[in-house]
């Protein structure tokens, strides 16, 4: 077990590392919002 975790965060290492992952939170940390929701798509 104890391999397998290290194998796979060897590989998630390597992959972040050559670039090849992808931010999956859309840009959700700068996004406007009003009163707590956010804004329509194509609306500031």
């Amino acid at each position: 077990m104890e391999l397998v975790l290290l194998v796979f965060f060897v590989l998630v290492a390597v992959l972040g590392a050559t670039g090849l992952v992808a931010d999956s939170r859309d840009s959700a940390d700068w996004k406007p919002t009003a009163d707590g929701v956010r804004a329509p798509a194509g609306r500031f």
